[in-house]
This record gives C-alpha cells, structure tokens and sequence, in this order.
C-alpha cells in the first residue's frame, strides 16, 4: 500500500498556509513589524502626517483642487527645508503620506524637491492606488489592512495636516480627533491643521455639533484652520521646536 508522500516544509515557507484564513493573525503581525524594523533601520523618529483628496489632479485646471494640489507641494516643501536643518540623531518631522495620487503625491513632490526623504503607506484595494513617484523607495510601504496602515499613519506622527478630501481623509481626520479626545494621543504635541477654512466650514458644521451637544466646547480646539502655506508653516514649525525643546 502506497503512503501519501509529504514534502518537508516549515510553516513559515508555507505560502498556502500564509495566505489562508487561518493565518490572517501572522499576516496582521508582519504589517505591524516589518514597518516598525524598517522605520527603526532607517532611524525615522517622528513623522508630519499629511492627509487629503487623491482626486487633485495638477493637470486639471478647472478643478477647485488644482490650488490646494500646488500649496500642499509648497508646505511640504518648507517643512521639510527646515527639518533638514535641524540635523538630530535621526530622522525628525519627515513628512508621510497615503502613498497616492493627488495631495499625497504633491506632498512627497515637496519634501522631494527640498532634498528630503518621505513616507507613502500606501494601500491595496480594488481599484489601484499605485505609489506616486515622488516616494523615497526605501520608504514605501503597501498595506493589505487598513486598521494596520491607520495605526503605521499616526502612530509616529507629532503633527497632522489635512487638505481637502473625500470619505478616506474625513475618515482619518476624525479618528484622529477621536484618538485625541480619547487621549489615546496627547493633546499638547499633537497639532491638527485643517487646510483651507472655506473647504472644512462647508464642509462640516462644527457649530451644529456644538449646537446639538454632540461635541464640547474644548473640542474645537483640538485643531487650527490655515489657509496659506507659510502660516501653516509658521504654526507647525513654532508646535514642532516645542516638542523638541520639551523632550531634550
């Protein structure tokens, strides 16, 4: 009689196993690990997160877009002039990213063209989002899961600044507000820009949630509205040497 043969193979070589439901854990733990060894290696210790519309085309000059394409370009750019600067041990402030197109690649276009590296966490859905080119290659990430890219998003963050965007950037920015509220974060280091007043007023209407009691008073001041590049610049940079000199 004939024994079904079996070839040798350790459970961690087992691409079949990898990919199966049962090691949906395994999976989970490597998008929380390999991201943390190689953010350490490369001595990344804090991180600007930058969130907004994939839907900002340069290219399309009638879109109401197009203005908050190019001034996202022009902030990342500032920040990342300055931060260059500071040289510590390590890396400070380097900006990051969803990894798309739109505000995310107009961010990584200006810490590119001020000489700087940067993060894109990019994701993979159905409809592709192909990293923009404007990535630092050795930081470029692609996630299956989207809790565990939320957590790689913020978790290094000391800053937030949101562009305009549609449903995965009000996504973001609200459980940023709620990782806050929550204190789950810091209310003193973590500064929240909202770019563009006029956007984020119509928007949301902060006032009716005020009116109805669904958030505090002290909520709205979990953020600042900035409208041009270099006073959003001038507030980041004024939060960001604060936290400097306070962990010194």
């Amino acid at each position: 009689m004939n024994k079904k043969s079996y070839s040798l193979e350790k459970a961690y070589q087992n691409l079949n196993f990898l990919n199966s439901h049962e090691a949906r854990t395994v999976r989970m733990l490597c998008e929380y690990l390999e991201p943390e060894d190689r953010l350490r290696k490369l001595k990344v210790n804090n991180t600007v997160l930058f969130l907004g519309s994939s839907k900002a085309d340069p290219n399309d000059k009638n879109s109401p877009l197009v203005k908050y394409y190019w001034e996202a370009e022009e902030l990342a750019f500032y920040l990342v002039k300055w931060a260059i600067k500071l040289k510590p041990k390590g890396k400070n402030f380097v900006i990051c990213t969803g990894g798309g197109p739109g505000i995310m690649e107009a961010v990584n276009r200006g810490a590119a063209r001020a000489g700087g590296k940067s993060i894109g966490m990019n994701i993979s859905i159905p409809t592709e989002q192909y990293p923009n080119p404007y990535i630092s290659p050795e930081l470029s990430f692609i996630f299956h899961y989207f809790f565990m890219r939320k957590f790689w998003l913020v978790y290094k963050a000391k800053a937030v600044v949101a562009f305009p965007g549609g449903y995965g950037t009000l996504d973001e920015v609200f459980e940023t507000f709620t990782l806050i509220q929550s204190e789950k974060f810091s209310k003193g280091n973590i500064p929240i820009i909202l770019y563009g007043e006029e956007y984020w007023r119509e928007a949301i209407n902060f006032d009716a949630l005020l009116k109805y009691g669904t958030i505090s008073p002290e909520d709205l001041r979990l953020f600042s509205f900035y409208s041009t590049p270099k006073e959003a610049f001038s507030h980041l940079k004024k939060r960001l040497m604060k936290y400097l000199l306070d962990t010194d």
